[in-house]
């Protein structure tokens, strides 16, 4: 089907001028449209002020003459103050809602050559935002002024997904942003990819609160932070980013603390304080733990948030601060807000944006990349280089991926133990006695309670430690905490023999030939395991 084409433009009180037999000498931008001998513009919406009609009633007449298959459609569009954006914005955009577009049949242009300069700009922008459907239209005059020559004509389409560099160079600085939220790490596990990818989109388009949720030491201060900076690379805020652990303050100390107060407000107010609400105008504030806050915080926050004013302790005038608000917390606000300790509304108003952060025992696959990272900035901060040596790197990660490697303080544990092997590694080289030491730190601490181990402690005692990932993956729950308390009954026994009596002392009356060191060898080594192997010692 033929579509029509309708030309959207505004009267050109200048260029479009003139009453006498010389403006058809003249080049007239409007008319020009209409002259193209391989164009037809079906109709031109001639938008014009009620003092020029008469000019613009002239050039109907004259597109009539050289373009009689053009129907021009006069809207007059009174504005009081032609250089007033507001006023010619809302009065397009309001013409634009109660006009009846036709896509399907019609193809629309908005001829942005005449006008001021501020109607230019604001028809770009309904077309932009495709209040205005179609494409905008340039028209140029010709090199030399000849009678009859309409110039020339340019479409721009401002819908970016057509144009593929445009599109190229959107999607690499969109995955640019991702890899600076990641820190350039080369995350695997795709949750957390996906996680950070709609982040990207969020940070660097809205301005509402975010909560982050998840473990502690899982990366949501280190978050919140590239968030920032992510956003003040894209000049999106100016000020500076203000962090905060809720989970130290008390009392009057809290209010004060993030609201302010004013001198004499309450015992050892000593002179005025701004807060930290007020340090972060035109910034990002951070609340890490913010379900710690006291409820009466909470209603101050919430205000705050939500008006951007708030008082100050001990002052009746309120005081102002435009912030943008990403809260952390590890608690279940949902349930807090059931028990009453969270203020339901705060939490609806936080809660637009929520996201939950995996623990590393959730991303074993990420493991590897964080190691090499951690060593990588360690490298920057002291100058040496550390690596792995293959049969080394080969036993961290069985053990670091294995359901012994508990990583209760998730990023934090590995950088500590990063931060570890790297010290202790001599000539810059992790070995397989320093990883086997690291095992066992890790193991005590997760432990809790147990005596710490010294740097010459033998092999890990966990699972992880001793069997390799494809054995000990495929494995039940209950095959593993079976074989875990064989294993511990074997480094609680003097020998072989004597476990395996402990092991067996119902069912081995019940044999005519026992040999419980026979039994608990041969169990042993389904796993590939050998008792020395496990305990250390021969049997």
């Amino acid at each position: 089907m033929h579509k029509k084409k309708v030309v959207i433009g505004f009267l050109g009180t200048q260029l479009d001028s003139g009453r006498g037999a010389g403006r058809w000498e003249k080049w007239r931008p409007t008319l020009s449209l209409m002259q193209h001998e391989d164009l037809v513009i079906d109709r031109l919406e001639l938008l014009y002020a009620p003092q020029h009609m008469a000019l613009a009633q002239l050039v109907r007449d004259d597109i009539a003459t050289v373009s009689p298959e053009t129907s021009v459609s006069l809207v007059p569009m009174d504005i009081a103050d032609p250089w007033d954006f507001e006023e010619v914005y809302a009065r397009l955009f309001d013409w634009a809602q109660t006009y009846r577009f036709d896509p399907e049949r019609e193809d629309y242009w908005t001829h942005i050559t005449t006008g001021t300069h501020v109607a230019q700009i604001c028809l770009f922008l309904l077309v932009e935002s495709r209040r205005i459907p179609g494409v905008l239209a340039q028209t140029s005059p010709p090199r030399r002024q000849r009678m009859g020559d309409p110039g020339s004509y340019a479409l721009i389409d401002l819908d970016l997904s057509r144009y593929d560099g445009i599109a190229r160079r959107f999607g690499a600085e969109q995955s640019e942003a991702v890899q600076f939220l990641k820190s350039g790490i080369a995350t695997r596990n795709a949750g957390f990819n996906a996680l950070i990818d709609e982040i990207e989109r969020v940070a660097v388009r809205s301005r509402a609160p975010i909560l982050l949720t998840g473990p502690t030491g899982a990366g949501k201060s280190h978050l919140a932070r590239r968030m920032y900076e992510l956003k003040k690379a894209r000049h999106q805020i100016q000020g500076d980013f203000v962090e905060v652990n809720c989970a130290t303050l008390r009392g009057d100390g809290a209010a004060s603390t993030l609201f302010g107060h004013k001198k004499g407000a309450f015992t050892g107010a000593a002179a005025d304080r701004a807060g930290l609400l007020r340090a972060a105008d035109q910034g990002v504030l951070f609340l890490d733990e913010i379900g710690e806050l006291g409820l009466d915080e909470q209603a101050m926050l919430l205000k705050a948030v939500e008006e951007k004013r708030f008082y100050p302790m001990g002052s009746d005038r309120e005081a102002g601060s435009d912030f943008q608000l990403i809260a952390g917390t590890h608690r279940d606000l949902r349930a807090d807000v059931a028990q009453g300790r969270f203020r339901e509304d705060l939490f609806a108003r936080i809660n637009l944006w929520s996201y939950t952060l995996p623990g590393l025992a959730a991303r074993p696959e990420d493991i590897e990349p964080n190691m090499d990272h951690l060593l990588a900035r360690l490298v920057g901060e002291t100058g040496q280089v550390v690596r792995f040596n293959a049969q080394a790197r080969t036993r961290y990660l069985r053990f670091a991926r294995s359901p012994d490697a508990l990583w209760s303080g998730n990023f934090r544990d590995l950088s500590a133990s990063m931060t570890r092997l790297a010290t202790l590694a001599d000539g810059g080289r992790i070995s397989t006695a320093l990883v086997d030491a690291e095992i066992q730190r890790l193991q005590w601490l997760w432990q809790r309670g147990d005596a710490p181990p010294h740097a010459g402690a033998g092999k890990g005692s966990g699972l992880g430690a001793l069997l390799p990932a494809e054995v000990l993956e495929p494995m039940d729950l209950f095959d593993r905490l079976q074989l875990q308390a064989v294993l511990d009954v074997c480094r609680a026994s003097p020998s072989l023999s004597e476990a395996g009596r402990r092991l067996f002392d119902r069912s081995r009356m019940q044999r005519s030939v026992i040999n419980d060191a026979d039994r608990l060898r041969k169990y042993l080594l389904k796993f590939g395991l050998t008792w020395d192997g496990v305990v250390g010692r021969p049997s």
